[in-house]
């Protein structure tokens, strides 16, 4: 598969060894000392080490930042904007999964600005507090085929003191260059490569059944549904096939474009859960995902024949039916757990959580309005796999 380029939702380049276009995109956005944001394991592998002497070899200068954690918190963040301002860099290079780009994409909005971070929550027009001219560039670089986050307006950080995770935005946080290297994500273990797979599918599938009006979203989503089902059960399989792997690159990036529709109860849930219990985000979804499924049923079903039909999946009866058991056996084959309890998550914390989901932003774009209450029985019905 040869190397491409397109300028949709940002200028793109997608195919095996695309990574050696970064020295180029640093210098034609004017960058030359860029701080490289990734985690400790990210930082620990190779890759980290010939993605700065690629820099190097051409004058640009980079500067290691791997204090990033799973769910990137606030204090992830103001680390990030010290060594941003310490170092007197001039651009970031977001480098990993969703975590990393997220807490990247948050140092390149918030290291110069005057206000705190959380000014700028995804909370009516917050996004217009930023001073513009003071935000970095950023070149963002997945190495996860899940979160999507190099295409995203946006980040999800967690206040620590709140025990929340918020929603940071602001359209000028779209990473101006995304380099989609399969060859970075072949190392990717096989559970890590279905959790942020899942994840990818969540933000496609959320994005489809959000009842808001935006016809390119919906296209774009149920496109990036069919490379889910074709293609993660292979990179799961094989993680070495690099079609595999480009092909769930293209779908991750697809999922976040398609979201600006809106997501739904999975994430509002997932977003809570990651909060309390800092566990994996693609792996909630995952887990939440049939769930979801179920209790949107009745708002759900014309939606869904047309995605069965797209998928080619054997119609008995309901459209919901025939996804909901493509996505049960899908989870199955790629080792997704059935249930919140089998990663030690109990009932409870059951009735902050549905408070604390009925309120997460996500909630919005859920096709149904469920109340705090409904939440919380949702909830119950993924720790104890009811219902599904």
């Amino acid at each position: 598969m040869s190397i491409s380029s397109w300028n949709y939702p940002t200028a793109m380049v997608t195919g095996e060894g695309a990574i050696a276009q970064l020295p180029d995109a640093c210098q034609n956005l004017g960058i030359r000392r860029p701080l490289l944001v990734t985690d400790p394991g990210i930082a620990a592998l190779p890759m980290t080490k010939q993605i700065i002497e690629l820099c190097q070899q051409s004058g640009v200068e980079p500067t290691l930042f791997s204090h990033v954690q799973g769910n990137p918190t606030g204090q992830n963040v103001e680390d990030g904007n010290h060594a941003f301002v310490d170092g007197k860099h001039d651009g970031v290079i977001a480098l990993g999964g969703g975590s990393a780009l997220d807490c990247a994409k948050a140092i390149a909005l918030s290291a110069q600005q005057s206000r705190s971070l959380w000014d700028f929550e995804d909370v009516g027009d917050n996004w217009t507090l930023a001073n513009e001219d003071k935000i970095a560039p950023v070149i963002a670089i997945p190495t996860t085929a899940g979160t999507g986050s190099e295409v995203g307006r946006a980040s999800v950080i967690t206040n620590e003191q709140e025990k929340r995770k918020i929603i940071i935005f602001h359209p000028a946080m779209v990473p101006q260059k995304v380099i989609l290297d399969p060859a970075l994500t072949v190392g990717l273990p096989a559970h890590i490569t279905a959790a942020t797979g899942m994840d990818a599918l969540s933000h496609n599938l959320e994005a489809l059944c959000s009842p808001f009006y935006h016809p390119m979203a919906e296209g774009i989503a149920i496109e990036g549904i069919r490379l889910v089902k074709n293609y993660l059960p292979i990179a799961v399989e094989n993680g070495a096939d690099i079609e595999a792997r480009t092909q769930m690159l293209v779908a991750s990036s697809m999922g976040a474009t398609a979201f600006q529709k809106g997501l739904g109860a999975m994430h509002a849930i997932a977003h809570s859960l990651g909060a309390l219990y800092n566990s994996h985000h693609g792996l909630l979804n995952a887990i939440l995902m049939p769930y979801v499924l179920n209790a949107n049923r009745d708002q759900i079903e014309e939606k869904m024949t047309r995605l069965a039909h797209y998928l080619d999946l054997d119609i008995q009866g309901s459209g919901t039916d025939a996804v909901l058991s493509w996505v049960l056996a899908l989870r199955k084959s790629v080792g997704i757990p059935h249930t919140l309890s089998e990663i030690g998550i109990t009932e409870s914390d059951a009735e902050l959580v549905g408070n604390m989901a009925l309120h997460d932003p996500s909630a919005s774009g859920n096709p149904i309005s469920f109340t705090a209450a409904q939440y919380s029985q949702l909830f119950s019905d993924a720790v104890n796999g009811k219902g599904v």
